[in-house]
């Protein structure tokens, strides 16, 4: 299955992070985590929108299921 996410936006995110260098499989595997991560928050939200009885995925639906990966 192929990725939904380019190669030169995480070689970004890993430069404005403050790396110097950055491999190609250190970007893969990035890339493959945020996929990872994307999908379970997604999967979560459209579980609360159905829940509340909507079909369309709201915003807030997206914070409260991302607060279950990012820490505070």
């Amino acid at each position: 299955m192929g990725s939904d996410i380019g190669m030169a936006p995480i070689y970004r995110i890993l430069k404005k992070s403050g790396a110097e260098r950055i491999s190609e499989e250190s970007t893969d595997e990035l890339r493959r985590t945020i996929e990872d991560v994307t999908l379970a928050i997604s999967k979560s939200a459209v579980e609360m929108a159905r829940h509340a009885g909507r079909r369309t995925v709201m915003a807030d639906d997206i914070k409260l299921a991302s607060k279950a990966f990012i820490k505070s």
